[in-house]
Formats: C-alpha cells, sequence, structure tokens
C-alpha cells in the first residue's frame, strides 16, 4: 500500500487528508485506484498517460524517471510536487 501525498491545491478533493493510502505496484495502478478514491483527481495529476507538466513524483526518495511505469515497493511514499525551475 503506497502513501500518496498530494500538493496542497488538491487536499480540496480528498478532505484536507495529510496522506491517501492506495495499493498499486506501480504509479499507474496508484493513480488510477486514487482516481477511483477521489473521481477527478486524476485529471489534476496526469495528461496524456504522462505525469503532468510542472509535477514531479517523488516515489521513495527520488524523482521517477520512469513516469506512470515506475514500479513501486510495498509502503513506498508517493509525492506530488510542484517541479521546481531554477537558473
Amino acid at each position: 500500500v503506497a502513501k500518496v501525498f498530494l500538493p496542497f491545491q488538491l487536499k480540496q478533493i480528498t478532505e484536507n487528508k495529510d496522506f491517501i493510502e492506495v495499493k498499486g505496484k506501480t504509479l499507474r495502478e496508484v493513480v488510477n485506484n486514487l482516481d477511483n478514491l477521489y473521481p477527478g483527481i486524476k485529471d489534476h495529476l496526469v495528461k496524456d498517460e504522462k505525469i503532468k507538466s510542472g509535477l514531479s513524483a517523488i516515489c521513495g526518495f527520488a524523482a521517477t524517471r520512469k513516469g506512470l511505469l515506475q514500479e513501486l515497493e510495498e509502503d513506498t511514499e508517493v509525492h506530488f510536487l510542484p517541479a521546481i525551475s531554477g537558473g
């Protein structure tokens, strides 16, 4: 079961929960199961089967480079964060 942490702007959809426990062996499964719990939330996270531009998915301790194909270990924390850019 993954612990999913969402950006502050999406907490209103999840009744202001700090995190949501969601089943899934891949990031895609977690996002789909999260959307089953909170219909429409997937549209805020994914576009064209990719993590939305402007968001980063941190799985465990690293940003995923595999996108929705990222495999998850049991009890992985998944953080969706606004992407940070700099110069």
